[in-house]
């Protein structure tokens, strides 16, 4: 049995066991069985993780405009140590969250070290002052500046898909920027969130910067953070449904709320398209079991070559075969589901996406012979129209949906007609076409012909259901700052 390090609470500059003794297992997807322990956190150690970064915040220099270049070398050395135990970090990837090999040398961790460097690069373009000139007013002459500082305390609230990623978004931006933080990440993947402890205490980071607290109970710290008056700004990616619940709890107090929630993003591929077959098989929803929230997880064609498409996905599913979940298999992108219930929930999707008339073209099945774990075949529905739930609700498993389009106007309609509006792609053989169909998906990114959209140095948010604000880039640092303005007299009027 895979054993992982024992996943441990950084509070106040130590790492430290719960409260009370606390621990719960972390349970496999690969297996269903436990690969290792993580501390239990309690109320208790909420709240000594919010009094030591609110401390940290007020009482030292860590936020201060003096501190920039500091904080810049140490975040440089904490990414050195996360360097030096990247095979540590694929390990938690791979027994955690259940990642495939082929997906953990991509999104979970060298595309997640690679925005680190991001961060990094960008750093010396963060705008922390801007001069708006003089002004007549009142009498007299006046000069007026604006100052950005950092927000506060910041609690950053985390998923299981691709948490090394996801930890990096916002904890390293809010570092940068000057705040305090305390990361909570998901009861599914702690070790994924106490390694930044681990390695911030190696670092050296000041007592009270960094905090990490998590525990099985997957609202218990959520709540606590978000809800304390001596936090600041939350942000947090996950569900839509938690992103609300979010938002209210987080009214009283006023917090600055930052949200990277759902998607049920479309691929429109046109009839012009060079590589049609290829644009329609480059969406099968196989990394990572179609665990990420900007995954294409719906297929748009137009009626004309729709039954083409029938035969081009249902041949390439065919033909992707026993190519997923192994473990041993670098060439694999595609392993189980995170927990039984993440499974049980991507099953009853399938099962109704049957109900409502939908027909499958490939998948549709649990796969126990896989393994212990959580296993569910690559799955397609065909005959689906959009007013079924299978295309509206965001399954957040490997099921992809292919929907047929009259034209142009009829694919934008399609593909707007949701509440979410994360992601998105259009391909074309005519560039301008593509690119008037993309700026008319109320999407936050679209990739036009491939293009990659996603990228650490580029910010990366929804609209409507899929969130409020910006991450990564120097746009994600910036979610961290507040805007100060500042005026003086110069001269009489």
């Amino acid at each position: 049995m895979t054993t992982l390090p024992d996943a441990k609470l950084f509070i106040d500059g130590k790492l430290c066991d719960a409260s009370n003794g606390g621990t719960y297992d972390v349970i496999g997807p690969w297996t269903g069985q436990p690969v290792g322990k993580a501390a239990d956190g309690t109320a208790d150690d909420v709240n000594r993780a919010i009094a030591a970064a609110r401390r940290a915040f007020d009482e030292t220099n860590w936020g201060t405009p003096e501190n920039r270049a500091n904080r810049l070398e140490l975040v440089k050395k904490l990414r050195a140590l996360f360097e030096a135990n990247r095979q540590k970090l694929a390990d938690l990837s791979l027994h955690e969250a259940g990642a495939a090999l082929g997906a953990v040398g991509r999104a979970h961790v060298a595309m997640a070290l690679d925005g680190w460097d991001d961060y990094i690069r960008i750093f010396d373009q963060v705008t922390w002052e801007k001069d708006y000139g003089t002004r007549e007013a009142f009498g007299g002459i006046h000069k007026r500046i604006a100052v950005y500082e950092p927000v506060g305390v910041v609690a950053a609230i985390t998923p299981w898909n691709v948490p090394l990623y996801v930890n990096i978004g916002k904890v390293v931006a809010a570092l940068l920027a000057g705040c305090t933080v305390i990361l909570k990440p998901a009861p599914n993947t702690p070790g994924a969130g106490a390694i930044f402890g681990e390695l911030a205490a190696e670092a050296g980071f000041p007592a009270g910067v960094l905090q990490v607290v998590f525990g099985e109970d997957p609202a218990l710290a959520g709540e606590m953070l978000v809800k304390d008056p001596r936090v600041d700004n939350v942000s947090f990616t996950g569900s839509t449904a938690v992103g609300k619940r979010i938002m209210e709890q987080g009214a009283p107090t006023l917090k600055r709320i930052f949200l990277e929630l759902g998607g049920k993003s479309a691929k429109i591929v046109l009839e012009d398209a060079p590589n049609f077959a290829m644009e329609c098989m480059m969406t099968m929803l196989v990394f990572h079991a179609g665990q990420g929230c900007a995954v294409q997880s719906r297929l748009l064609v137009p009626k004309s070559r729709y039954e083409e498409a029938r035969a081009i996905m249902t041949q390439a599913y065919a033909g992707l075969g026993e190519g997923w979940g192994d473990i041993t298999n670098p060439a694999h992108i595609m392993g189980p589901v995170i927990s039984k219930r993440q499974m049980d929930r991507v099953m009853s999707y399938i099962e109704l996406g049957k109900q409502e008339g939908a027909t499958l073209v490939a998948g549709g099945h649990a796969r126990p012979d896989k393994g212990g774990g959580y296993f569910i075949e690559p799955t397609c529905f065909f005959d689906v129209n959009n007013s079924m739930r299978i295309a509206q609700e965001e399954i957040f498993g490997p099921v992809l949906v292919v929907i047929p389009f009259e034209d142009d106007d009829d694919a934008v309609r399609i593909a707007n007609e949701s509440s979410y509006g994360l992601s998105g792609g259009v391909s074309s053989g005519d560039f301008e076409r593509a690119l008037r169909l993309a700026k008319r998906i109320r999407t936050g990114s679209v990739g036009v012909n491939g293009g990659m959209c996603i990228s650490g140095d580029i910010p990366f948010g929804g609209y409507k259901a899929s969130g409020i604000g910006r991450e990564w880039g120097i746009e994600g640092i910036e979610e961290f700052l507040e805007t100060k303005m500042l005026a003086w007299p110069v001269a009489a009027g």
